[in-house]
């Protein structure tokens, strides 16, 4: 295998350095706006801004970062148009010599009154991605804490977050009514949190280190690999050659956690910038408010650190690359656990504790071709470590995985044709795992090659058809195959349908993926061979932009279905002492049916309405019932009003959460059974913000009704006997919290 690796390595070597060559024909810049604090003018990246060459449909928009690129046209100097709803258009003329470009749009004003006629959206729907895809910029993160990435969708209707088990504090995300496990997370690009990180994962991206979140929902694209089978997730982090100069963020709460972010970007020269994003985390507060004996949360104790480097000429070469640390200790269980210093594993009082520690190398490379235009070459690679000790009670769970990821990529257009594109390439994933449990040793090599071709075609700014195929070889399942669809059609200037199918396969990674059940005294049986999970999804979505009481306003409906071939079940249903490991025998499905309005009903004041409804079932001990912790429906209405001067931010979410099934506890005596399913309930969330100069002040409250599961863990009086199962969470377990912040910025 490391022959292979260095093998691969020198051919990377041979082909790039074959591929550098002068300046291309390619137009790249970037679509800022221009932010008053206080009288200062900043910078800020614009998202989604259109960028198209006067008299012609051949455009872009901008990127998370406002970037874009354009295939110049023949016969410069040419006109180009960059245009952002609520800010004024801007026109350049283009010459030859120019490479790269940076445009700055102003906000749109009255001439009798200096009033800002438009404002950003904190989130939106891309307009020109043929997949619906919803892009969470930073200034929609920052309307909550926002402390990681699995507090980032407190504002959003379309991703649930919730807690696996009640001592552990791991959480999980839900999208189109299937665990976050069927979700593609990728950070730029790159496919990072699997395997072993995921039951903490979420908590491993820190807030203030992110540019912007994109969310696609249904089949992905093959370039980016087969495991994706409800979506993507997509993390872009702050970058050396955009990013602040200097950041610092520091955050609060009533618990007693402490959070402190510090990022620096640097310049090193007109080709190289680097920066350093550093954060930690610490939570030593023992709090039980149900007085059921267990912390009510962890104790924390995290390191985080990223160095990153970026290189940049122009027409040649742009590559990106660094290194990731990090560090965390997680405590918990019971108070007379800490009180009385027990060891782990002890049988007087029951202990739960995680070390975890993870470090990763990425490099990015993208090489541009003098002779070839329409062409580059791309490539990415990641290698990432993370192995952890943990102990739930008595039980012991220790694991190490090594991952290495590489994918490389050609485009071009056929025939010069800018309206046919093809993109292909190789990847390769390997993942060696290591896990003990209890006595029990699960160690497994997967090493996966494979190619893919995915075809491009447009027609204007109307029409969009993408057609991907890849193949790949699994060293234990054989070969299979991941075709997927997209088509996008604007019919007209207001109205875009969108649609897609494809199939997804993945590994199940048993333990790692179902560690809330460690929170108990089940005994986990494995019944068969268990096999690949394979899934087909397929939907589409409807979004059409309109004026309500003579303001722009904007409603997306969508429809997609999950049909699984093969799906690892987990049941908790058919014995109270156990968790039943079996492959899928017969259906398992789900439905999501969403609808979602953005609107400003008066100037400055940013509302978002939306309902979804999820129906989730699947084939459980020889029974088609109901996927158990899947709410049947939610509701969501959020606000965000900013004053006149920006000074002042006002953001109000309520999210209305539906019933969802209980797994059964007849079994169980009556005292210590739970109801067949879990009551409807209503979150709030509230935050407000103030603006001076470089500082941001903002003070907040999550879960303001203070609404929480009573008595969430089974037999908390007698953890080590038969009853006992903290795995059974349908709603927050923590009640109301407030927290204040702090955030200061210079921008270059």
């Amino acid at each position: 295998m490391k022959n292979r690796i260095k093998i691969l390595f020198v051919i990377i070597l041979v082909v790039t350095s074959a591929v550098i060559r002068a300046q291309d024909n390619k137009l790249r810049g970037v679509v800022q706006e221009s932010v008053d604090h206080d009288g200062h003018a900043h910078l800020s990246p614009l998202a989604g801004a259109n960028v198209v060459w006067l008299g012609t449909t051949n455009g872009a928009a901008t990127d998370a970062e406002g970037r874009f690129v354009l295939d110049k046209p023949a016969g410069l100097p040419q006109q180009l148009v960059v245009s952002y709803i609520g800010y004024q258009s801007d026109t350049l003329t283009i010459t030859a010599a120019d490479a790269e470009i940076s445009v700055v749009l102003e906000t749109a004003r009255q001439l009798d009154e200096v009033v800002v006629a438009g404002r950003r959206p904190g989130s939106h729907y891309s307009s020109l991605e043929p997949m619906l895809t919803e892009v969470i910029t930073q200034s929609e993160l920052q309307r909550a804490a926002c402390c990681n990435l699995s507090e980032a969708f407190e504002t959003n209707a379309s991703i649930d977050v919730s807690y696996s088990d009640a001592v552990s504090g791991a959480q999980q995300i839900q999208l189109l009514g299937l665990a976050g496990i069927y979700s593609q997370i990728l950070t730029e690009n790159m496919p990072t949190l699997r395997g072993l990180g995921q039951p903490f994962g979420l908590s491993y991206t820190p807030g203030p280190w992110m540019e912007s979140i994109q969310v696609s929902k249904g089949a992905a694209s093959v370039i980016n690999g087969y495991e994706s089978i409800t979506g993507q997730i997509n993390v872009e982090l702050k970058k050396p050659q955009n990013a602040e100069k200097l950041f610092y963020n520091f955050y609060a709460n009533d618990f007693g956690r402490l959070e402190s972010t510090l990022n620096a970007a640097v310049n090193l020269s007109s080709l190289w910038s680097t920066m350093v994003m550093a954060h930690g985390e610490f939570l030593n507060n023992t709090i039980d408010h149900n007085h059921d004996s267990f912390l009510d949360h962890p104790l924390v104790r995290k390191f985080n650190v990223v160095n990153r480097y970026r290189y940049d000429r122009p027409g040649i070469m742009e590559s990106q690359f660094g290194v990731r640390l990090m560090q965390e200790d997680r405590e918990g269980g019971q108070q007379s656990f800490f009180q009385d210093k027990e060891e782990w594993g002890s049988l007087n009082a029951y202990g739960f504790g995680v070390n975890t520690r993870r470090y990763e190398a990425f490099a990015k490379t993208g090489f541009f071709f003098s002779k070839m235009p329409n062409a580059s070459l791309g490539t990415q690679f990641d290698f990432s470590h993370h192995s952890h000790d943990s102990n739930y009670g008595p039980t012991t769970y220790e694991g190490t995985q090594n991952t290495f990821y590489a994918n490389i990529l050609f485009e071009n257009t056929i025939a010069q044709n800018p309206d046919h594109r093809f993109t292909t390439g190789v990847s390769f994933l390997m993942d060696d795992y290591r896990e003990i449990l209890a006595d029990s040793l699960f160690d497994r090599r997967e090493a996966v090659p494979g190619i893919f071709g995915q075809y491009t075609m447009t027609r204007g700014g109307h029409f969009t058809l993408i057609a991907g195929l890849r193949g790949d070889f699994h060293n234990i399942y054989g070969p299979f195959l991941t075709p997927r669809f997209h088509l996008r059609y604007k019919a007209g200037e207001y109205t875009t349908f969108r649609a897609s199918a494809g199939s997804g396969f993945r590994v199940p990674n048993l333990i790692a993926e179902n560690t809330g059940l460690l929170v108990s005294n089940r005994s986990i049986r494995v019944l068969e061979d268990i096999e690949p999970e394979r899934a087909w999804n397929y939907g589409g979505s409807i979004t059409r932009s309109l004026t309500l009481m003579g303001k722009d306003a904007s409603i997306t409906a969508e429809y997609y279905r999950t049909d699984f071939q093969n799906q690892l079940i987990v049941d908790v249903d058919a014995k109270l002492t156990e968790a039943r490991f079996y492959n899928l025998e017969g259906r398992s499905y789900a439905n999501n049916v969403q609808v979602e309005m953005g609107f400003e009903p008066i100037r400055r004041l940013e509302m978002t309405a939306a309902y979804r409804f999820t129906d989730v079932k699947t084939t459980i001990n020889g029974v088609l019932d109901t996927k158990p912790f899947v709410n049947r429906y939610k509701g969501l209405l959020s606000g965000s009003y900013a004053s006149r001067n920006n000074r002042w931010q006002f953001d109000l979410t309520a999210q209305f959460n539906g019933p969802s099934r209980i797994p059964s506890t007849d079994m169980l005596p009556e005292a210590l059974r739970m109801p067949e399913s879990s009551p409807a309930h209503t979150i709030l969330h509230g935050q407000v913000t103030y603006s001076l100069r470089a500082f941001d002040l903002y003070l907040g409250g999550e879960n303001l009704t203070n609404f929480r599961q009573m008595n969430p863990i089974i037999a908390s009086a007698e953890p080590f006997g038969e009853y006992f199962d903290g795995s059974m969470i349908w709603g927050p377990i923590l009640g109301r919290m407030f927290y204040l912040g702090l955030r200061y910025a210079i921008d270059r």
